[in-house]
């Protein structure tokens, strides 16, 4: 459903969300969208892991898959239409039947990392702010100490992390079957290298 709403689009959808594509119909017609689903879910499900470390240890079960539905079935599909699909309203049409973004060419959201900060971003600071502080956790003689975490598991996560960065970034070119197409995922390969190195 929510490939539907934010990627699935058609020439007669409207600026809102999308209409097309339930259910993964016209996959068998179109084997490249198999490939997006895949890509597009997984950006989805990382909007989803910013919002389980904001609520940890303080959300029930159930209630965090009640949020998490609405979250990956309607409300990240809703931005990603109308950031990335050519037809949602932050886009118009020109006299030519060429598509533009409203914002011009200095907003390029490559990597997915507007869609998927900015709504796995507000949706927990939305949950943080609705759960509230972890009550009972410190005690007024706990004010100023905090024990800290396995540093070596806090390396490890960060290589975990770092590794499905070049899944991510790279992959978001989409090809990599010309030349050209290879050349531009080995620069996004070596931008994901340095980044965190002056950050």
């Amino acid at each position: 459903v929510g490939w539907a709403f934010g990627v699935g689009s058609a020439e007669d959808d409207n600026k809102f969300i999308g209409e097309h594509g339930f259910f993964m119909d016209g996959f068998f017609d179109n084997f490249s969208l198999w490939r997006n689903w895949l890509f597009q879910g997984a950006f989805c499900a990382s909007g989803c892991t910013i919002v389980s470390g904001a609520m940890a240890e303080r959300t029930k079960l159930r209630g965090f898959i009640i949020f998490i539905m609405c979250m990956t079935g309607f409300i990240y599909p809703l931005v990603v239409h109308w950031v990335w699909s050519t037809r949602g309203f932050l886009n118009w049409r020109n006299d030519d039947g060429t598509y533009e973004s409203a914002f011009g060419p200095p907003l390029i959201d490559f990597g997915g990392s507007g869609v998927v900060h900015l709504v796995g971003g507000m949706a927990a600071l939305l949950g943080a702010m609705i759960v509230g502080p972890r009550h009972g956790r410190f005690g007024p003689e706990d004010v100023g100490q905090f024990d800290a975490h396995s540093i070596p598991f806090c390396v490890l996560g960060t290589f975990f992390l770092f590794f499905g960065w070049y899944g991510f970034n790279p992959g978001s070119t989409r090809s990599l079957h010309t030349e050209e197409t290879a050349h531009l995922a080995a620069i996004v390969a070596v931008n994901t290298t340095l980044a965190p190195c002056v950050s």
